[in-house]
């Protein structure tokens, strides 16, 4: 075995361990400990990511050498070295763009428990991408609950309080129900990896046998994540947390927690029921259904907010349809749209919540509409970037949001029974998208004067030299403008990935 075949295994054990560290150590050494274990995971996860694109094949890590039933099993193949990448480098933009929002929003003494939360959380996501042992993903998910659940509570106001109790009510509810699912497979097949798993299912299938509890584990599963995920109408506990908690918390929760849980339904979707099984008994459809009124009900609420982070929220709701529209249709070229939406919508949320803290910041910290006016001019970084973030999510050429629209488009052709639905829906979701986004730069960039509203105030806020901030949003608008003009390279990744997959 080449040594680098065991960085996922060291990845997860590092963040593992990093968070105990963190906790016994002043605020600013959490942060450093906790900036050099992203660096270090990111470097690990681009190594394995050039070895499996050099073999061309997955390969599987047994810790301990034991086999199964009694061992436990590592996966890794494109996919899932290229997405635990992606996580890394995301969570990195987004704790050095959100630094000093965090230093004011989180008291002192809890520095270094959010770093522990932000370390256990990483660890989490790495191993919810690598894992192929179904128990093993279930005990991540809740420590990727608890975490993602204390920093939404880190900054200590009553909204974040009860933003993180309906969380947590959610997201129990959804975990108890992919909880029972695990049961009910273990109870039919007798296997918890993935691919043992696959085998026995493939083979009840063709029989015929335990088609019935085999339907329940499956709803149970997919409709636990989706909870988890927030997909409408699950989605009530997203506005306040998205929208309340500090910078960092918000780009971290909207691009990268509900992509975990998305990502291990793709895992259980191919490796545990297989995708020939799924389309036959008919779940998909429901995550269609569901997706598509995600896509309308979602941009139906950011139009009817007044608050410029609530907006960007709701928008979430709609985008996670998006994905589970891809997801319904039941091909091939449908799962490639969906995953390569989870890749444009992490990185455009993130990118989005960031330039709508800097456009607070240089509006007395007011969100609304009206106080938000000519923020663009007085942050002119912070208004560009949210402009670029608006016309990906819209889906105007040259940007992320535009492949992700066009992959969904050609993907509906190919599924003749719900072409239609699929492209209206894409149709008024776009033109709902235009209304609230559009609405918002033209109003960041609407002179106060204009619209009425004392400059004053205004006058008085200096714009805070943030040089961290104004990289992370640089490199964001980079990382949007690479997905939409080379995004041939990405789906590529994304075929290769599904088919080591099956």
């Amino acid at each position: 075995m080449a040594f680098v075949q065991n960085f996922p295994f060291m990845s997860i054990i590092i963040s593992l361990v990093s968070g105990p560290i963190s906790s016994v150590l002043q605020g600013k050494w959490a942060k450093r400990v906790n900036i050099c274990v992203i660096t270090v995971l990111a470097v690990l996860q681009s190594c394995v990511l050039a070895f499996v694109l050099k073999t061309g094949e997955p390969y599987v890590y047994r810790m301990g050498h034991f086999s199964a039933p009694w061992g436990n099993e590592i996966r890794v193949g494109v996919l899932e070295a290229a997405m635990a990448l992606f996580f890394c480098i995301i969570m990195f933009l987004s704790m050095i763009a959100g630094e000093k929002e965090r230093i004011k929003d989180v008291e002192d003494h809890r520095q270094n428990l959010y770093y522990v939360m932000v370390n256990l959380l990483l660890c989490s996501l790495i191993a919810l991408v690598y894992t192929n042992d179904l128990f093993t993903a279930y005990v991540f998910v809740e420590i990727n609950t608890i975490s993602a659940c204390g920093l939404i509570m880190s900054r200590q106001i009553g909204r974040t309080f009860e933003a993180a109790t309906r969380y947590m009510v959610m997201s129990l509810l959804g975990s108890g129900m992919l909880l029972l699912g695990i049961c009910y497979l273990y109870s039919i097949t007798g296997h918890l990896l993935m691919s043992n798993i696959k085998e026995a299912v493939t083979a009840l299938a063709q029989s015929g046998g335990y088609h019935y509890p085999l339907l329940v584990a499956i709803c149970l599963m997919s409709i636990g994540l989706a909870i988890k995920s927030a997909l409408y109408p699950f989605h009530t506990w997203l506005p306040d947390a998205y929208g309340y908690s500090t910078v960092s918390s918000a780009a971290i929760l909207s691009s990268l927690v509900s992509k975990g849980y998305i990502f291990l339904l793709v895992k259980i979707f191919y490796r545990v029921i297989g995708f020939d099984v799924m389309k036959d008994v008919k779940v998909l459809n429901v995550l269609f259904v569901f997706g598509v009124a995600g896509m309308i009900m979602g941009s139906i609420d950011a139009i009817m907010s007044d608050d410029v982070r609530r907006m960007i929220a709701f928008s979430s709701i709609a985008q996670i349809g998006y994905i589970y529209m891809g997801f319904g249709l039941g091909t091939t070229a449908g799962m490639v749209a969906s995953i390569y939406h989870v890749v444009c919508h992490a990185s455009t949320k993130s990118l989005l919540f960031v330039a709508a803290s800097g456009l607070t910041d240089v509006s007395d910290g007011k969100r609304d509409y009206k106080s938000l006016s000519g923020s663009g001019y007085r942050n002119k970084l912070a208004g560009v970037t949210f402009a670029v973030g608006s016309l990906s999510m819209i889906g105007f050429p040259m940007f992320a949001g535009f492949i992700s629209k066009l992959l969904f488009a050609e993907a509906a052709v190919q599924s003749p029974n719900k072409m239609l639905i699929t492209l209206i829906a894409l149709a008024i979701s776009t033109i709902l998208n235009a209304v609230y986004f559009f609405r918002t730069v033209i109003r960041i960039y609407t002179p106060a004067v204009k619209a009425g509203v004392k400059e004053s105030g205004f006058a008085k806020a200096k714009i805070t030299d943030n040089p961290k901030k104004s990289i992370a949003m640089i490199i964001f608008i980079i990382i949007n403008l690479l997905l939409g003009l080379s995004s041939e390279t990405v789906i590529g990744l994304i075929e290769k990935g599904l088919s080591m997959f099956a």
